[in-house]
């Protein structure tokens, strides 16, 4: 072959391996976005039905995991146009997404004599911290495959285990939190993880007015859960999904 040739060859196999790889990011991307847009539809739910959930008067709320999960999917689906169990159950994507699924209804299972308390107002099962309860069952499922993770700027951080670490934390500071930063849009990045190559993406999250009770003003005074609000106005950023995909491994 030719030195041109060889060239050439050397061009075209570069040039097949960056598509490749941008082929490669996308699908990690549309994964870690499906899979956040779950977990946002079930906290959705669980806000919908805040008053139902903190109603004293009532016994059983009707809210099984079984209810919560189709109510999710319905939101789901409005949001995405995928029915996520159509999703190849062997695919990562479809793993994660049935991890997902199973560890909404789980969770939701395993609190009903907590909902279903009568006699008690606040019972503090909140979109927060049903959000966390899901996350930290998913990484029980599918902890091999990925990581994913609620966090936010450390001054809005009420859990330790939510703390940014040090992606996360440049990520916000540099990035989301920025003025520059437009609205929504996401971060990703390829990015070694717990000595592990993977791929990262950070999904910004914004105060509703349904958040202000508990995170607006006035600063400092104590919320229904028992923490100083924060001062917060609607549209601010209140959170971040963090969402890791590990790479198989060579």
């Amino acid at each position: 072959m030719s030195r041109l040739g060889v060239v050439t060859a050397v061009a075209v196999a570069f040039l097949m391996l960056g598509r490749a790889m941008l082929a490669s990011e996308a699908e990690d991307t549309r994964t870690a976005l499906n899979l956040a847009k779950l977990i946002q539809a079930a906290r959705s739910v669980i806000s919908a039905n805040q008053d139902l959930i903190n109603d004293p008067d009532i016994g059983d709320k009707g809210l099984t995991g079984d209810v919560v999960l189709a109510a999710a999917l319905e939101r789901f689906k409005q949001s995405t146009e995928i029915d996520p169990m159509s999703v190849d159950a062997d695919s990562r994507e479809g793993r994660l997404l049935r991890a997902g699924m199973e560890a909404i209804r789980e969770v939701t299972d395993e609190h009903q004599d907590f909902i279903n308390r009568e006699g008690v107002g606040f019972k503090a099962f909140i979109p927060a911290v049903f959000g966390r309860l899901i996350t930290e069952r998913l990484g029980e499922k599918v902890g091999d495959l990925a990581e994913i993770k609620i966090t936010a700027p450390p001054h809005l951080v009420r859990n330790r285990k939510a703390r940014p670490d040090a992606w996360e934390l440049e990520v916000i500071e540099q990035k989301l939190a920025t003025a520059e930063w437009p609205r929504g849009q996401i971060f990703a990045e390829s990015f070694e993880s717990k000595g592990r190559n993977a791929f990262r993406v950070a999904v910004p999250e914004y105060y509703a007015a349904s958040c202000l009770s508990c995170h607006g003003e006035p600063k400092g005074e104590i919320d229904i859960t028992g923490y100083p609000k924060e001062g917060a106005q609607e549209g601010d950023l209140g959170g971040v999904i963090s969402i890791t995909l590990f790479k198989a491994e060579e």
